[in-house]
């Protein structure tokens, strides 16, 4: 039965909100009536709060007692497919409805009438005194370039008052100007000419364009090593989307430092996009949700939420790098934006790429099952080949226990700096030391709220917990014995490499990379824009260095411990390896100058290592299919955790055994439940944590089980329940 579209003044209409109710509750429809998908204001107690038309009112409830909808709100109404999206990705998630909708709801103001406001960018003027307070504010406005600020938003990022603001816009250090709330975004040009592309990129090129002219949803892998020109080939599907007069989205694993990539959009299409992440003020926040909504925006670059904005006729995503695990939503509701990008696309009439130099396995069967077509691009744009690599047998490279760069791996670098040329030391560690040890009692300084080591972080002066986020100052003696200057930091991070290769080469330029050791975004993004003009001499980094960056003049990539993801039992401890491994590599040669890529390993014979210095993807992913299939583990088995949490641990592993011991809903589709067992990280944030891992055959209707198993199980005081669909992670 189809839904009535209107609403007359009185009718029951059912409202889903953003409150924690689990259902949507009935209203009558307000005065002037109101379309289904309307957002509307409703009253909710004393409160007034945002929700959605979902549909006709249900009136199982006393009809004297249902109250009116106040006011429906100036947006775009949600759409069919919108509100589709959201449930089917609420089912598959076992996720409730209102927070689904918070997601999709993430925008300030949304109830605001266009007007006019007072708005903040930088001034060309320098003011008469500089305090610190106006060096903040300046600092700011640096950092975010041309984007503009409200009075509010400008004086709380930079941690003064108004009157600092007010005080600079008088003297020209600011510029006060009057815009609309929401303003259109420029139109992009589709018809501007691109770069000029190889044969196979061109071949790419078309066959995603003809898929977006379709009308029709369908997934591309597009697989091309580093370098290949990944980007450009997507780039022309949207504009075909573009000339349709579609929308389309672009979402990116880092999209807070992605200079490079912006730059050549605008290049492309003459104008910027909509950029949709977590360093976007609340300001642009609003207008690109509502500008979407309107079809006033038509390419949105964004982090994972960016799929559930409102989009008027989308028909085009890309998930650029879409092997990369920052995808995967860890917290609130838990969900792969990859999948999540397929199950938009397929309900809207979409076309999907997912890009990438190295897949992921589930991307690569849903191709071998014929799920999903492949293009593959073979070689590196331009001049630029395809890097050598080599590895370092640590074992014979008698290095002391305080140093982390071999002999041979120095003498690399040496020549790389001789001829001008720029070197790269990578390590997957954030800080100084990952522990921080007393060598008179042996307390190993942890986290006051988690179960884990608090990381040192020289260059702030705090350890810091990388769990909750906690800090605090470096102590000068031991929290437990009390021994003063006894404590030591034991192994490396991309700091204390930092120290080790100033002491190597006092004369070099040195660029430490690592998310924490910037203020901004924009800082960071200043930095790896210097680096690829040639401000640094040898690059140290985090995996966030192997995310896309261009750097022409690196032709050489250090690999400083390249067995370090090779350790614990992760499930696909092997596939991430070699992803980090070859995207690393990546880095080195991009343009007329060769490259090398060299791995330090104490572990040379080790198959993922053979097969990164094979470069065989193909049987690299064969094999691991083998391994996976015959463990019926994912992506040829499905799996589920369960997450139970809480202050009393007694009390959660109580929970978790009353869940083991009632599991005849999955017993009945053949699913295995192995647990409770405490989390690798048992308490994060002062709560105790404990897990159980659901195993099934990948046919089996496994949210349905989930959904009846978890609802025997009522939860007492301060108990949570976490079901996470496809875990990436199992910390």
């Amino acid at each position: 039965m189809s839904l009535p579209e209107f609403f007359d003044h009185g009718d029951l209409v059912a409202v889903l909100t953003t409150q924690p109710l689990g259902r949507a509750l009935d209203y009558r429809a307000p005065e002037g009536g109101c379309h289904l998908g309307a957002f509307v204001e409703v009253p909710l107690g004393p409160r007034k709060v945002l929700g959605v038309i979902w549909g006709p009112g249900l009136g199982d409830y006393d009809l004297s007692k249902i109250r009116h909808v106040i006011r429906v709100l100036d947006a775009a109404p949600m759409r069919e497919e919108m509100r589709v999206f959201l449930e089917r990705a609420a089912a598959y998630t076992l996720t409730t409805m209102p927070a689904m909708l918070r997601l999709a709801t993430r925008a300030p103001g949304l109830g605001d009438p266009p007007s006019m406001r007072k708005v903040y960018r930088r001034g060309d003027q320098v003011p008469e005194r500089m305090t610190d307070a106006r060096r903040r504010v300046l600092e700011v406005l640096e950092d975010y370039g041309d984007l503009s600020f409200t009075l509010k938003e400008l004086a709380e990022m930079a941690g003064v008052t108004s009157s600092v603001v007010k005080g600079l816009a008088k003297q020209g250090g600011v510029r006060e100007e009057d815009a609309p709330r929401d303003m259109p975004y420029a139109r992009l040009d589709p018809d501007m000419p691109g770069k000029e592309l190889t044969e196979d990129q061109a071949a790419a090129a078309a066959v995603l364009a003809d898929g977006v002219r379709s009308e029709a949803y369908g997934t591309t892998l597009l697989r091309g090593v580093t370098g290949s020109g990944k980007t450009e080939v997507y780039l022309e599907a949207v504009a075909a989307a573009l000339r349709a007069g579609r929308q389309a989205l672009v979402l990116l694993p880092e999209i807070a430092l992605t200079e490079q990539f912006l730059t050549r959009v605008q290049e492309r299409f003459g104008a910027k996009p909509a950029e949709w992440h977590s360093g976007a003020t609340m300001t642009e926040r609003r207008r690109i949700w509502r500008m979407v909504g309107q079809g006033q925006c038509q390419l949105v670059i964004g982090a994972r939420s960016a799929l559930f904005l409102p989009y008027q006729n989308l028909g085009l995503i890309v998930v650029d790098e879409e092997h990369d695990t920052s995808y995967k939503q860890e917290e609130g509701v838990l969900y792969n934006a990859r999948d999540m990008a397929v199950l938009r696309a397929a309900i809207c009439g979409a076309q999907v790429v997912l890009a990438s130099a190295t897949p992921s396995l589930e991307s690569w069967a849903n191709v071998e099952a014929g799920k999903y077509r492949r293009l593959d691009l073979t070689s590196r744009f331009g001049p630029a080949v395809m890097p050598t690599m080599g590895a370092i047998d640590m074992r014979g490279e008698g290095l002391p226990s305080d140093r982390w760069v071999s002999p041979t791996l120095q003498a690399e670098v040496n020549k790389r700096l001789e001829k001008g040329e720029q070197a790269m030391l990578f390590i997957n560690r954030r800080g100084y030391a990952p522990i921080t040890l007393c060598r008179a009692c042996g307390h190993q300084i942890g986290c006051d709220h988690c179960d884990a080591r608090m990381v040192e972080h020289r260059f702030l002066k705090r350890l810091i917990c990388h769990q909750c986020g906690e800090s605090k100052p470096m102590p000068e003696a031991c929290p437990s014995c009390e021994a003063e200057g006894r404590l030591a930091a034991v192994g490396p991070g991309v700091e204390r490499l930092g120290e080790e290769a100033a002491a190597i080469w006092p004369d070099a330029r040195i660029a430490t990379l690592s998310s924490d050791m910037y203020g901004s975004a924009r800082a960071l993004k200043a930095e790896i824009a210097g680096i690829a003009e040639g401000a640094a001499d040898i690059v140290i980094g985090t995996q966030l260095v192997a995310k896309g960056h261009n750097f022409p003049n690196l032709t050489l990539v250090g690999v400083i411990d390249a067995d370090l993801g090779l350790m614990g039992s992760d499930l696909r401890a092997a596939e991430r390896t070699f992803q980090l491994m070859r995207q690393v590599a990546g880095r080195a040669g991009r343009a007329e100058a060769p490259g090398t890529a060299l791995l330090q390993t104490y572990q040379p014979e080790h198959p993922v290592i053979r097969a990164i210095l094979a470069g065989d993807e193909e049987a690299f992913w064969a094999a691991e299919a083998a391994e996976r299939k015959q463990a019926g583990v994912p992506p040829y088995g499905r799996m589920a955790g369960i997450i139970l949490s809480g202050p009393d641990v007694a009390q959660v592993f109580d929970a978790g055994n009353l869940l083991a011991r009632q599991d005849a809903p999955l017993r009945r589709i053949g699913a295995q439940v192995f647990g409770p067992a405490p989390a690798p990280i048992a308490r994060v944030r002062g709560r105790h944590r404990v897990r159980l891992l659901v195993k099934a055959e990948k046919s089996a209707p496994l949210q349905e089980a989930l959904a009846a198993w978890v609802a025997q199980v009522r939860l007492k005081g301060d108990l949570r329940l976490a079901v996470d669909i496809d875990p990436q992670s199992f910390y």
